[in-house]
């Protein structure tokens, strides 16, 4: 299972991400916690690892590089995403270059754009780890079959035990 944060100061815009994030990873099951408060996700994201970090650029209480750069420090691990209404060029140099965002992402984002950005974070995420040998080969072995043939490492049981193909 991926694990996904999403942070933005619209509650509106987090449930609408967290549906469009459904059809993103085919094969890939997402857990996705919503965060309007930037000072609430960088407590979770302390106690939690997650996979992938989206946040908002404008947000009242802290804006989404310091979001980001803050998040670098205590999830270096953790791909980092933004998702801003701004087109401010500036904006996105800021993003890429402070607070090394794999992906800047234009809000109202586009289906496509969105499932291809995720799915080519947690590929970076998965190659991370194995260079740094956190993940173990059945996970990596899982994974990989997991890419190809989508749904193969699922299991669907019926009620009375038995497998549903």
């Amino acid at each position: 299972m991926r694990h996904v944060l999403l942070l933005d100061d619209d509650i509106n815009v987090l449930h609408a991400l967290r549906r469009a994030l459904r059809t993103c990873a085919p094969g890939e099951e997402l857990s996705v916690e919503i965060f309007t408060n930037p000072f609430e996700a960088l407590t979770r994201c302390c106690a939690f690892n997650f996979d992938l970090v989206i946040s908002d650029q404008r947000m009242p209480q802290m804006n989404g590089i310091d979001f980001l750069n803050a998040l670098r420090d205590v999830a270096p691990s953790s791909v980092r995403m933004m998702l801003s209404a701004s087109t401010d060029f500036e904006t996105a140099l800021d993003a890429i270059n402070q607070a090394q965002v794999f992906r800047y992402i234009a809000k109202p984002w586009q289906s496509e754009q969105l499932r291809e950005a995720v799915a080519l974070a947690l590929q970076w995420r998965d190659r991370l780890l194995r260079e740094q040998g956190e993940l173990t080969p059945q996970e990596i072995e899982a994974r990989r079959l997991e890419a190809e043939e989508p749904g193969i490492t699922s299991v669907k049981w019926g009620p009375d035990g038995s497998i549903i193909l």
